[in-house]
């Protein structure tokens, strides 16, 4: 991760950027004014990052390697793992929500930064699926990749709610539908509750008769 100052150092030209965007457009905008503004010299602007869009999106590649350290570390439940990630990176850019609003301001505008944003939101997507596949070896893929879907759609969607508002959106809005996806899914950690179409699973003696054993099951399945 990176030190303070030079998170800070980071966001100071990511804010001056943002402001030139806003008020001269994407395009019009140069490094060298982005430089001027921010008090730093084009060199290292380049330093920090590659290029103007890299300014608009640079708070993802940092999230992202965060959420690698993150995701490689050992975890009780995986599923409640992905959704921690997806809280992390909501808590992110609910901690600075004018800024945020801002960046997504600019990427509306650009049809270049939407198409990268597009990408931007696959590559957690693909996180958390690969991460589900390597933890759950015997997982069918099919479910690793719905269930990384699902919490980044939920995420996208709370996010969105943030960023299009003029209020507060605490991250208890988006733990809670985490909470209830998971319990969809049947992965909670703290189990769910029963359901009337649960599947009944039941040991009986071998010496039971099958015509038995079918009845009983029966009688719990209806």
């Amino acid at each position: 991760m990176n030190d303070v100052p030079e998170t800070r150092a980071r966001n100071t030209v990511v804010a001056a950027a943002l402001d030139l965007f806003a008020t001269q457009g994407f395009e019009a905008t140069s490094v060298e004014q982005i430089a001027q503004a921010a008090g730093v010299s084009r060199s290292t602007f380049f330093r920090q990052f590659g290029g103007k869009d890299d300014v608009v999106f640079t708070d993802h590649a940092v999230l992202l390697e965060q959420l690698r350290e993150f995701l490689s570390q050992p975890h009780e439940n995986p599923w409640a793992a992905v959704c921690e990630a997806s809280l992390q990176v909501f808590r992110h850019f609910a901690a600075d929500p004018e800024l945020a609003r801002r960046r997504y301001g600019v990427v509306r505008q650009v049809p270049a930064l939407r198409d990268r944003e597009i990408v931007t939101v696959f590559q957690y997507e693909r996180l958390f699926d690969e991460y589900l596949r390597r933890e759950l070896p015997e997982l069918d893929p099919i479910e690793a990749v719905s269930f990384a879907a699902s919490v980044t759609a939920v995420h996208n969607h709370v996010l969105r709610r943030l960023l299009r508002g003029t209020k507060k959106v605490p991250s208890s809005v988006l733990s809670d539908a985490h909470d209830a996806l998971m319990h969809r899914v049947g992965v909670h950690p703290d189990g769910t509750p029963p359901a009337d179409d649960d599947v009944v699973v039941a040991v009986f003696p071998r010496r039971m008769p099958a015509a038995e054993v079918a009845r009983r099951l029966g009688s719990q399945l209806s």
